[in-house]
């Protein structure tokens, strides 16, 4: 399932979380450690570059944050990000450099790489959005099985078992995603794919792909 390891995903160099990101195999396997990994990265970020903003928040100088948003550590808001007006940021949060967070956007326990557009109306919680990924205008993320169940990553050579309740989508660099769409929980899509609007979206979508829909996964010529 190499496909689905963090280094078929993603460009490290795009992250401050590549330290974290490397430890791991699979990319949701930083989810739980997302927090402390926050805590120990905003110590030794440069005072020069980022200023502390209340508890456990670093937000580099040069980020744009609306004053209507809402912020909760721990957080780290990158160089010249963008966080609109009333973005919620609940908390286990790392904005990549260049990153928009738009207006009414909620983002919970999440890793958004370098120029990350999550920029309208977007849930974003418990995943991980590769370099350049960009959701579009109401599509989000579904973190929870409506049966409270422990979420699987439904794989082509079998489900994986992550033994997460919690856990929305793992998205690779430069994905696509249309606008109204919902990404259900254990949802991974690899680097460079589409997927279409108002999509229902679960388990595996591979690299280099436009999903239509479930039974419609086209390769990229």
């Amino acid at each position: 399932m190499k496909e689905l390891e963090v280094k078929s995903m993603y460009t490290l160099t795009e992250t401050l979380a590549a330290p974290l990101l490397s430890e791991v195999t699979y990319p949701w396997e930083a989810l739980p450690k997302i927090s402390s990994f926050i805590l120990e990265l905003g110590a030794t970020l440069s005072e020069e570059e980022y200023e502390k903003r209340g508890e456990n928040i670093w937000v580099a100088r040069s980020a744009k944050v609306a004053p209507t948003a809402s912020i909760t550590g721990p957080a780290i808001i990158g160089k010249n990000a963008e966080v609109r007006h009333c973005a919620f940021i609940r908390g286990n949060a790392l904005v990549g450099e260049g990153a928009v967070v738009g207006n009414s956007t909620e983002l919970k326990n999440v890793i958004l790489f370098n120029k990350v557009q999550v920029p309208h109306y977007n849930y974003v919680g418990d995943s991980i959005l590769g370099y350049k990924a960009h959701m579009g205008a109401g599509s989000i993320t579904s973190n929870v099985k409506s049966d409270k169940l422990l979420v699987k990553v439904h794989a082509p050579e079998g489900d994986i078992e992550t033994g997460m309740k919690k856990f929305g989508a793992m998205i690779g660099d430069e994905v696509e995603v249309g606008c109204g769409s919902v990404l259900n929980p254990g949802t991974v899509i690899g680097k460079n794919s589409n997927i279409y609007p108002l999509s229902s979206v679960r388990g595996v979508v591979p690299a280099d792909s436009i999903y239509k829909k479930q039974s419609e996964v086209a390769k990229k010529r």
